[in-house]
């Protein structure tokens, strides 16, 4: 950001104490956004929702997303026609309809005791030589040492495994998704735009498949993915334009829930984003993607592009639904410069930083922000090549886009940035892992790909969660995690076949860098050696990795019942030095994400950008740096 020479000689923290005696006054505006969901009605409507019905003219209706304590029943249902409303759309296993009905009737339908939330039906859109720079090159194949006698080569690139790419459609018959045999592995596709097509007109969801599963049978895999046998279950929730809604992705997320493990999917990638506003606790599209990690199903979703305003200035708070969700592996973007090495990567600035700025409001209409710690982690982000659906969109509109690997239409590379490319890194590497280990719970998949990442050193936990994507390092992981674990096996438990941990170190193309050996969670992060040697109850399906930590308004203790005693908890957002996650310089005290009354209020700055307030437009891919 750029400031005048006063401000440059302001230390980090002065800026902190700036900021709290600005908002002081405004504290009962701000909230911690931890603890139980309200249940008043005007607290479970969406904010620009009620603001929307509160202001409406008598004929005025609304198409809303409601979500359900349980089953509707039939006097939901009576309720429903009572108020002139009908249902669009039921959403069965998520507990969720979509719902038409007068704008005046919405506090009166959130009343109902049986209704958890009233949201929009909002739009959603897309955002948006790295084999080797990831480390999946080396991940797949790993020797490996059998009770100290028998030393075998494994091969791991994703065999067997099923990733769910919910985007604009894959170009099946492009030649980065055929086997050997020239058959396609793209396994099923299905549209969900209405358009009445599934391949991909627009040119968005190809590109981001075969980042994830692009195969190596040609171009001598110069272009492979991450996870090259793969196979691909192509979900189009995003029209020829790349638009879609909120509810045409919910159904494309109830369907998984329904045939998903029917196709293999273990794996759910979403490199999209709707209007992050309504706390995660509410939204329904964080709702029902952690529907979906609940039930086994690792989610992986792109943190946004909107790491800097107009100006070009650095703007913090701009992660979008359902990357604000803390289930989900939210992946944001570096840039490897074309190199392979990593001694030169950064994370790019378009990247959006946390802490998510969704919210809810309470019956005196102060605000109490989610305030998490995202992203989780980045990937490789910046002018990346894969592959071109034949006619897309894009590439028509931007010939430059054009990578000129081949003439052939079904061959064609192309150039994309944004976190939207990203993220399909980080699910091809949870593809492997569960490939290595196919008991892995997704808390594990989350954990250990945290825990390997390499921290980029002058960037904070805002911009890169734990660290840089390293497939090698949680692959090696992930071989030794036990595969007999079970929401039964006690706390502190061994977590890993071998007695000794493997070395918390990775090299990549001659250059050797550490782990982070942490983890992002909730507002903090935890960090120790306990973390890969003992068996940590939060990894359970069903839980949380934040559920290990309890939180007050101004600090936050292990949970004993969920994680042991020798996992540390850090008490700074820190700025990394290069090394382990809990170790760099002082950025922000975690008590401002905390608390009442202390929280950082919209547009001051927070050391060396400003924090960003409510309502974003989430843009298109940004431009190449």
């Amino acid at each position: 950001m750029k400031t005048d020479q006063g401000l440059q000689s302001v230390s980090r923290l002065a800026l902190v104490t700036l900021s709290l005696l600005l908002f002081c006054g405004a504290a009962g505006a701000s909230g911690g956004g931890h603890g139980p969901v309200p249940r008043a009605a005007a607290e479970k409507v969406s904010p620009l929702l009620l603001a929307r019905a509160r202001t409406a003219a008598g004929g005025e209706r609304v198409t809303v997303i409601v979500g359900f304590e349980g089953r509707a029943t039939s006097r939901l249902d009576s309720l429903l026609g009572n108020l002139g409303g009908r249902v669009v759309r039921d959403f069965r296993r998520l507990r969720t309809r979509v719902v038409s009905l007068p704008a005046r009737a919405v506090e009166a339908l959130a009343a109902d005791e049986g209704v958890r939330f009233v949201a929009p039906d909002g739009a959603v859109r897309a955002l948006g030589h790295v084999s080797t720079t990831t480390g999946a090159e080396a991940a797949r194949q790993q020797t490996q040492t059998i009770l100290n006698l028998l030393t075998t080569t494994t091969t791991t690139d994703g065999a067997g495994v099923g990733i769910a790419v919910l985007d604009s459609g894959v170009d099946r018959q492009h030649a980065a998704f055929l086997n050997s045999l020239g058959l396609s592995r793209v396994t099923h596709s299905r549209d969900f735009t209405g358009e009445g097509r599934t391949d991909d007109p627009y040119g968005h969801g190809t590109h981001v498949a075969s980042a994830a599963a692009g195969g190596a049978q040609y171009n001598n895999g110069a272009y492979s993915g991450v996870a090259p046998r793969a196979d691909i279950v192509n979900l189009r929730v995003l029209d020829s334009q790349g638009n879609g809604t909120v509810s045409g992705l919910l159904t494309a997320i109830d369907w998984l829930l329904a045939y998903g493990r029917s196709y293999n999917v273990r794996v759910v990638n979403i490199s999209l984003g709707a209007q992050a506003t309504d706390s995660y606790q509410l939204d329904p599209l964080c709702l029902a993607v952690r529907e979906l990690v609940n039930a086994g199903f690792v989610v992986v979703g792109a943190a946004g592009n909107e790491g800097r305003d107009g100006q070009g200035n650095k703007v913090y708070g701009q992660i979008h639904a359902p990357g604000n969700d803390p289930s989900v592996i939210t992946v944001g973007a570096s840039n490897s410069y074309g190199t392979d090495t990593r001694a030169d990567d950064v994370v790019t600035t378009f990247s959006s930083r946390g802490p998510t700025r969704s919210y809810w409001t309470d019956a005196g209409g102060a605000r109490h922000y989610d305030n998490l710690v995202k992203p989780d982690l980045v990937a490789p982000g910046n002018r990346v090549v894969w592959a071109a659906a034949r006619g897309n969109n894009l590439l028509a509109s931007h010939p430059e886009l054009d990578a000129g690997v081949s003439a052939q239409a079904d061959r064609r590379m192309m150039f994309l940035s944004g976190t939207s490319m990203a993220t399909p890194l980080a699910a091809g590497a949870a593809a492997l892992l569960l490939q290595a280990n196919p008991t892995l719970t997704p808390n594990l998949v989350k954990a250990l790909l945290m825990y390997t990442a390499q921290p980029l050193a002058g960037f904070n936990m805002f911009e890169q969660g734990a660290g840089q994507l390293n497939v090698e390092g949680a692959i090696r992981l992930a071989r030794l995690v036990r595969p007999d674990l079970t929401e039964l096996t006690p706390l502190g438990a061994p977590l890993l076949t071998s007695a000794e941990p493997p070395a918390p170190q990775t090299a990549i193309a001659g250059h050797a860098f550490s782990w982070a050996r942490g983890a992002i969670v909730n507002r903090t992060h935890v960090s120790g050696l306990a973390l890969i040697t003992k068996y940590q109850r939060v990894y359970a399906t069903g839980r949380l990795l934040g559920d290990g930590l309890v939180e007050t308004d101004s600090t936050h203790e292990l949970n004993p019942a969920l994680l042991t005693g020798d996992v540390g908890v850090g008490e700074a957002i820190l700025t990394s030095d290069g090394a382990a996650l809990g170790s760099g310089s002082f950025f922000l005290p975690v008590g401002l994400l905390l608390g009442d009354g202390i929280l950082i209020g919209d547009g001051i700055l927070i050391g060396d950008g400003i924090l960003i307030g409510d309502g974003i437009i989430i843009g298109d891919d940004p431009p190449a740096e």
